[in-house]
């Protein structure tokens, strides 16, 4: 899809990992027409990160699509109030409502579900046990990726998971959510109970945490989705 009428893709990524991991996804959008952006967020503070977004929605030429993974996902509900912004699309992403962190949300862990390997933060910056990063974050990647995935870590800051949003973007934009079924680090339960309150369109995909990386065709799927109902919704607007 190409053209005026389609919206730039914004890609922003989660904790622990940089845009890099987009690029499979990137390349299937870029194939099919889109103007696609990877924003480079710091992963420091909530508020550093909307700001590294919100750069990359002002350089945009029209309508933006915010997609957030994980973590990004906070950032887009709040990035996501900018006004460029058309639609939100999260892909086994956080998607908290009002006042809600992701150290909010996961501090009443459902009962039985898998607990990510993080280790105690040092100097106000989280790791994952690089040991066991492959079996909760990447399960689907290849074992020399994930290996290089978890030996090229970026620092994730605490006061990142604590920050809160202020005011949703799916209160006022539509929403899609796609749903990886074997993830380890979100649960697929909260996963669908996030997308359901927050209104969106959801899709489910066999696939783990990092299902970015590993089945960028299926993200690239619910993206184009995504964008063609914000360029219908524009034109009939």
């Amino acid at each position: 899809m190409s053209g005026l009428s389609a919206p730039t893709v914004v890609l922003v990524h989660g904790g622990f990992v940089d845009g890099a991991g987009w690029e499979g996804v990137y390349n299937v959008l870029k194939k099919d027409g889109y103007n696609v952006s990877i924003v480079q967020n710091p992963t420091t503070s909530l508020a550093d990160d909307v700001a590294a977004t919100r750069l990359a929605i002002a350089q945009a030429p029209g309508p933006v699509l915010l997609v957030g993974h994980s973590y990004g996902g906070v950032v887009v509900t709040e990035a996501g109030n900018d006004p460029k912004v058309a639609g939100v699309v999260y892909i086994a992403a956080f998607a908290p409502d009002k006042g809600e962190s992701v150290s909010s949300i996961i501090a009443n862990p459902p009962p039985g579900a898998p607990v990510p390997p993080i280790l105690p933060p040092v100097d106000g910056y989280l790791f994952l046990d690089a040991a066991k990063f492959r079996a909760s974050f990447a399960a689907d990647v290849s074992e020399d990726k994930a290996a290089f995935l978890a030996d090229s870590q970026v620092p994730w800051g605490v006061a990142a998971l604590s920050g809160a949003v202020s005011e949703p973007a799916w209160k006022t934009k539509p929403s899609w959510y796609l749903v990886a079924t074997e993830d380890k680090m979100i649960p697929p339960p909260a996963q669908r109970q996030m997308a359901a309150r927050a209104g969106a369109t959801v899709t489910e995909a066999a696939g783990s945490h990092a299902i970015y990386i590993s089945k960028p065709e299926a993200v690239a799927a619910l993206i184009a989705e995504a964008a063609q109902s914000v360029s219908a919704h524009k034109a009939v607007a």
